[in-house]
């Protein structure tokens, strides 16, 4: 999964991969061209085996391309949480910095702290009351903006990002022939 900063970017990369899959959001909008938005649900149940995937997000994907310069990015989420743990612990890197894109990297988004002080409270073997956390969360602001019936934020998503290690791997980013790069890292349980 390539991530790019502009819209512009993942159009200009679908135009030298035409079989690439794009996806992504401007606003938390699906972008007009784009074959999917953000919804995890809408793509848990895509096909996706063998496609190249582009993405394009208003707060992540921004962040990635912030941090190129970075030792190491990896991308973090409730779903595999105990595997980003894992990985920090095994790379025993001088500093990790957890930062919390927010809303469109402008303002903090409950959802993005909460995650980021689960993982510091995992790191530093701290207690948190994980399930109060999610529970709030689902109920609270953060779940808030979610319906039924909405394409670019369907109720589902919730449930599916908040699914606490569901997966065994990290993404982290590599540059490759000068694009950024999500990898799938499979971390086995310690």
């Amino acid at each position: 999964m390539v991530l790019v900063g502009p819209v512009e970017d993942a159009f200009a990369l679908r135009r030298r991969w035409p079989d690439a899959l794009i996806m992504g959001e401007v606003g938390g909008r699906r972008v007009p061209g784009f074959d999917f938005g953000n919804s995890t649900s809408a793509i848990a149940s895509a096909t996706l085996t063998g496609r190249r995937l582009i993405q394009r997000t208003s707060a992540g994907t921004q962040g990635v391309v912030a941090a190129a310069g970075a030792d190491e990015v990896v991308l973090g989420s409730f779903v595999c949480a105990g595997a980003i743990v894992r990985h920090v612990r095994r790379q025993r890197p001088a500093v990790t910095s957890l930062v919390a894109m927010g809303v469109a990297a402008e303002r903090p988004a409950p959802e993005d702290e909460a995650c980021a002080d689960l993982l510091e409270a995992r790191l530093r073997g701290a207690p948190l009351d994980e399930q109060s956390l999610l529970a709030r969360l689902e109920s609270g602001k953060a779940g808030e903006r979610f319906e039924e019936d909405s394409d670019d934020f369907p109720r589902a998503d919730v449930a599916h990002c908040l699914r606490l290690d569901a997966f065994d791997f990290v993404l982290t980013v590599e540059r490759r022939e000068g694009l950024l790069v999500a990898v799938r890292r499979d971390e086995p349980a310690a």
